[in-house]
């Protein structure tokens, strides 16, 4: 019902949005933008009567006219018009990168991990940035496509090194813990505040093998600029061996994510500790004289202490390994095996790992009354909070883990079968998927010409307009996401978000690269773009080493990836327009 009411609430803002531009391109409102905000002058200097004034050189001439995008799609030659222009495009194009996500995740619910995982889902989160590197340069002359063909390096460039960086960064501080004797964070604990060595984040080596394949998808970079050393060398030759690397490495991702999942596996793997923390939850109100919450839907700690007095069998003031055994296996979770030896004693590792703050593989009544109540935290942020508060929001906390474990640990077949109603739910995710692909394909076109007609209007560049904002378009559904993933502050939850983010990245720099390759390609273009390829050559390998051979990050190292963007931008500025290199 959430997700249906989400879906439902996206969708009208988005026929709002698309309203108003059919409104603004009609018959009689083609002069709307330009009226609204022009620099109070018109042809022959008279004042005219423009309900906002800025200066003239804010806009272009007034002579010159602009052509509407599919014959009914507003436009403007002013500058604070098309400004207009590029946030409403912008949200559109930000709403169908939502509906993509969307219908990716629900059909990896239904179908579960695989191919679906590891094919369709790299390639639609790439399909808002990719379609707009394909419109920069599609249409028009030659001479036109090679002047649009930079908002589409400029999308490229910045949607990289925006993840990396700053998306980066700020994963690290909102998912920051405190870091143990170990150098290692502590799940759930953040009591060091921004202590700049004392706090940070702790992955897994898989995460660092992900931070590794980021670091070889930088070679079609390396391979394209091989001709500006080597003059001799033809670039269009250059240009087709790094389209062909490039597509050779978008196949050899996409089949490791299929056989090698990973980051699937993670998943699943967090999806069933979950269950353990429901299921404990659960057999805790089960056993438990009272109710675990209080009026007030905070934690009922005297309840939480009888429950432990109850666990404490020898009565020693302390839960032994033995004692959490017996417990849990009275929770009876058939699903997850829990009769077996093995799965009985990772699970019984899992809740000492998330209780036993002392390390002495034994909980005190403080420790286990502190675990409890994350675990309550945890259970109230996945149950709607209409429901949080209530006698039954264990029992639907209970039920929504179970049946996420069911959808990642069965088989595709199986799993549509245990899904109610799966033809309704596999028709609502193709529906968003071809939703979110046609609005992709549709505001693509008329999002990257009001970015070239802006830059025209402001003689701002067009390659810093597409670096800065439009990647806060294709990348907001995901960012957010990554955010809060990491908010949870635990290794397995910020082992899968860097994993994302650089998976992010890999798809950037080679599925993205491939269709901006094809495109100057095809168009005969002239590769004039060595001061973009090395910042992003520059950002890829710096963060590449930092984050392939280490798991923990202390705080500070998010200054790191902040300081990368602006000299980013400012390294191509002085090569730019300082040395001349373009």
């Amino acid at each position: 019902m959430a997700r249906t009411r989400r879906c439902s609430a996206s969708l009208f803002s988005t026929l709002v949005v698309f309203t108003l531009l059919l409104a603004l391109g009609g018959t009689s409102h083609a002069r709307l933008l330009s009226r609204l905000v022009s620099d109070g002058l018109d042809g022959n200097g008279e004042l005219t009567a423009s309900i906002i004034r800025l200066p003239r050189g804010f806009i272009r001439a007034p002579e010159e006219s602009c052509e509407q995008t599919y014959g009914f799609l507003p436009c403007t030659t002013t500058g604070l018009g098309n400004l207009f222009l590029i946030i409403a495009y912008g949200f559109l194009m930000f709403k169908a990168a939502t509906f993509l996500s969307s219908g990716s995740e629900l059909l990896l619910e239904i179908m579960g991990p695989g191919i679906v995982g590891g094919l369709f889902l790299p390639i639609l989160g790439a399909l808002p940035d990719a379609m707009l590197i394909l419109v920069s340069g599609l249409s028009g002359s030659k001479e036109t496509a090679q002047s649009q063909v930079l908002i589409g390096m400029g999308l490229l460039a910045g949607s990289t090194v925006m993840l990396i960086t700053l998306l980066w960064g700020s994963c690290i501080v909102v998912g920051k813990c405190d870091l143990g004797d170990r150098n290692t964070s502590l799940d759930m604990q953040d009591t060091k505040g921004f202590n700049l060595f004392g706090s940070g984040v702790t992955t897994d080596m898989q995460t660092s093998d992900a931070a590794k394949i980021m670091g070889i998808s930088i070679l079609p970079f390396i391979v394209v600029q091989i001709p500006k050393v080597f003059p001799q060398m033809d670039q269009t030759l250059g240009i087709l061996l790094a389209l062909i690397l490039s597509v050779l490495l978008v196949i050899a991702y996409c089949l490791y994510q299929v056989f090698q999942p990973s980051i699937q596996k993670r998943r699943l793997a967090y999806a069933k500790h979950k269950h353990v923390i429901s299921g404990i939850l659960k057999h805790a109100q089960m056993e438990a004289i009272g109710r675990l919450l209080n009026e007030n839907g905070e934690p009922n700690i005297a309840v939480i202490h009888k429950l432990f007095r109850k666990i404490d069998l020898d009565l020693n003031g302390l839960l032994s390994r033995n004692e959490l055994r017996a417990f849990i296996i009275g929770m009876s979770l058939k699903e997850l095996d829990l009769d077996s030896d093995e799965a009985l004693d990772e699970a019984v590792d899992k809740v000492i790992d998330d209780f036993d703050s002392s390390g002495d593989n034994e909980l005190n009544v403080d420790e286990f009354t502190g675990g409890i109540c994350k675990y309550l935290v945890e259970a109230k942020r996945r149950v709607p909070k209409s429901g949080a508060n209530s006698s039954k929001f264990i029992h639907e906390f209970h039920s929504k883990t179970e049946a996420e474990h069911k959808q990642l640990a069965e088989g595709s077949d199986e799993v549509v079968e245990s899904v109610e109603n799966p033809t309704l739910m596999i028709t609502k995710a193709v529906l968003l998927l071809v939703l979110g692909t046609v609005m992709a394909a549709a505001f693509a076109d008329p999002l990257v010409d009001a970015v070239d007609n802006f830059s025209l209007a402001t003689s701002i560049p067009s390659f810093f307009i597409s670096f800065i904002f439009m990647p806060l378009a294709t990348n907001s559904s995901e960012a957010v996401s990554a955010l809060i993933f990491a908010s949870r502050k635990k290794q397995r939850t910020s082992s899968l978000t860097f994993s994302e983010v650089y998976g992010g990245v890999t798809m950037n720099n080679t599925l993205c690269l491939a269709v901006f390759l094809a495109l100057v390609y095809a168009r005969d273009l002239t590769w004039d773009f060595t001061s973009e390829v090395l910042i992003i050559l520059l950002v890829c390998v710096i963060m590449a080493l930092f984050t392939s051979f280490r798991t923990t990050f202390s705080l500070w190292t998010c200054f790191v990836a902040y300081l990368l963007y602006p000299l980013s931008l400012l390294l191509v500025y002085i090569l730019d327009f300082v040395f001349g290199w373009s």
